[in-house]
């Protein structure tokens, strides 16, 4: 059985101060992935023992990057997706292993206004023919802040937030082509009914407390994986962060 933990930790350096490797610790996760690092090399000192640690960080300074630490020893450690309109951002880390390939991911957020939506679609589009490029050799779990909540149960306020980032029908409908295209949102999968299961929420207006949130971050795994899915977790009593880690285990 393998341990998987994914957290945009919207800051680490921030994050560090507020719990986490008491949290890291606890967990005791086989491959624990990171996004939206905020930091660059050098800047922080975090190991521990049994781990061994990749990360990608932006070019520009204080934004996005991701990290993976893992117990398992990978085969192979690659940055990005091989595209250089989107491998500036830190936005993307695998980790190939003997049965399968691990992805972390940032998923460019539309932003207010919208006004990376255009860019957001012509990402979407290439980060998902990468995945189908390694599902050739081995299937994929990919984790991490896909920045939308794909069906209304997964925010408390769908109706006003319809046409917001990360409710748009354009991203909604991206996250549909990806499960069309055989991936299983584990979590849903799982617990296809479970309402108020959130993994962000705005640090306004109590939002967290009142459990005003949205389901932004997910494990999807290829679709031959699905009967080797034990479990899919939330974890929305960890603070540190906007975000909430989540998990799986899988028997691969």
């Amino acid at each position: 059985m393998i341990k998987m933990i994914s957290w945009n930790v919207n800051g680490l350096r921030a994050c560090v101060k507020k719990g986490f490797v008491e949290y890291f610790n606890k967990v005791d996760a086989d491959i624990f992935a990171m996004q939206e690092i905020k930091l660059q090399e050098g800047q922080i000192d975090l190991s521990f023992e049994g781990y061994q640690q990749y990360w990608n960080y932006a070019d520009k300074k204080g934004y996005s990057g991701t990290a993976i630490f893992t117990k398992l020893e990978p085969l192979h450690i690659s940055q990005g997706i091989g595209i250089d309109e989107h491998d500036h951002e830190g936005r993307v880390i695998t980790l190939e292993f003997n049965d399968f390939f691990y992805v972390t991911v940032y998923t460019p957020n539309s932003q207010r206004g919208l006004a990376r939506l255009t860019y957001r679609m012509k990402w979407e589009d290439d980060f998902l023919t990468y995945l189908r490029a390694l599902e050739k050799n081995k299937p994929v779990v990919v984790c991490g802040d896909l920045n939308v909540a794909h069906q209304e149960i997964d925010l408390k306020n769908p109706t006003t937030n319809r046409k917001n980032a990360g409710f748009t029908d354009e991203e909604r409908q991206k996250f549909t082509t990806l499960i069309d295209a055989g991936f299983i949102d584990t979590y849903r999968y799982l617990y296809p009914d479970k309402q108020d299961a959130y993994t962000w929420w705005s640090y306004m207006s109590n939002a967290r407390e009142k459990n005003i949130g949205w389901r932004i971050d997910y494990f999807c795994i290829s679709n031959i994986l699905k009967d080797k899915l034990k479990d899919a977790y939330i974890y929305p009593e960890i603070l540190g962060s906007d975000h909430c880690p989540i998990g799986i285990d899988i028997d691969i």
